[in-house]
């Protein structure tokens, strides 16, 4: 796996810019990449991986929801040797599957259909890193980030209608308290629910300052509000996008996308996500598809840590068809 540490660590520098992806030499060294093969990068983001996959000889199909991702990969991908193809919602005909990588807006959850428009139906390897980028958390007008004030959004897919400001001012007290127990596993969710619905009374909450405030106004001072404030915001980002519903969702259909040996690689971020990844991977081996090659996940190294301090709850795992 050195010579693939070696040959990443440059990218990792190249792209920070915009995204680093995390756990960029476990990912490429668990896929092996064969040139020729064909892979798909679920989960575009930055690039990352997908230049890594490229550099290697692999051809990529790369699917974000995210048109400032796909724009950012394209002009990047675009200025080195490689032939890109760049989907339109319109397009019928001329796809260029002699592509290195084709670029399409879309939802990982529609992976299946995606793959089998173009040709991508028998591939070596597929990546999904369910991470937000550090370009939709840096952007304060994505509304991701509770240490940076902008709107309420959090839509990873800007066509999406409803954001998180309708969510913190249109629901009732019960269903906040749900959201934040289930997906942010909050203890205090009785009272920061309480706490928005009285404040909502008096004016809409709207920004995401407004919202961090209600958070260190419930929360003792003894704990870490910080903390509190980032489990609700997860909460929240994970209904706006249904999350886990869409890993639920790609993930069968992703498997069957593999060829003979094929590896499907997860990267997680949080419990929710993990539990999921690994229920599934022992529902396919129990159903014969094939094994699971991290019977622990796969966790970012101290040295990538101080690189990247985003990968520090990263948790990866990888199952190979049979």
């Amino acid at each position: 796996m050195q010579s693939v540490l070696q040959n990443a660590c440059p990218e990792r520098k190249k792209m920070s810019n915009y995204h680093t992806s995390v756990l960029p030499e476990e990912t490429i060294g668990y896929l092996n990449i064969k040139r020729g093969e064909k892979y798909i990068d679920a989960t575009l983001g930055g690039g990352g991986h997908t230049t890594q996959i490229l550099e290697q000889g692999g051809k990529v199909l790369g699917i974000d929801v995210d048109q400032e991702a796909l724009d950012e990969v394209e002009k990047r991908i675009k200025d080195q040797k490689f032939l890109v193809h760049v989907s339109s919602e319109k397009e019928q005909a001329n796809i260029r599957l002699d592509a290195d990588l084709i670029l399409v807006k879309g939802n990982f959850r529609d992976i299946r259909k995606i793959a089998k428009k173009y040709g991508f139906e028998n591939v070596a390897g597929i990546i999904f890193d369910l991470g937000v980028s550090s370009h939709q958390i840096d952007d304060a007008n994505r509304g991701f980030s509770f240490s940076k004030e902008g709107p309420l959004d959090m839509r990873m897919d800007n066509n999406l209608s409803v954001t998180a400001k309708d969510l913190v001012n249109g629901l009732h007290r019960n269903e906040l308290i749900e959201i934040f127990k289930r997906f942010g596993e909050e203890n205090f969710a009785h009272g920061i629910a309480t706490e928005i619905v009285k404040t909502r009374k008096e004016k809409p909450i709207e920004t995401t300052k407004q919202l961090t405030e209600i958070i260190e106004r419930v929360m003792p001072a003894k704990l870490n509000r910080m903390a509190a404030a980032a489990r609700i915001f997860q909460s929240l980002r994970i209904v706006v996008n249904d999350e886990l519903h869409a890993i639920e969702d790609a993930l069968p259909e992703a498997c069957s996308l593999l060829q003979t040996r094929g590896k499907l690689i997860v990267i997680s971020f949080h419990s929710l996500e993990d539990r999921i990844v690994k229920h599934l991977f022992v529902k396919f081996e129990q159903q014969g598809m094939g094994k699971a090659l991290t019977h622990q996940p796969v966790l970012a190294t101290e040295k990538e840590i101080a690189m990247n301090v985003r990968s520090r709850s990263a948790k990866l795992r990888v199952f190979e068809k049979i």
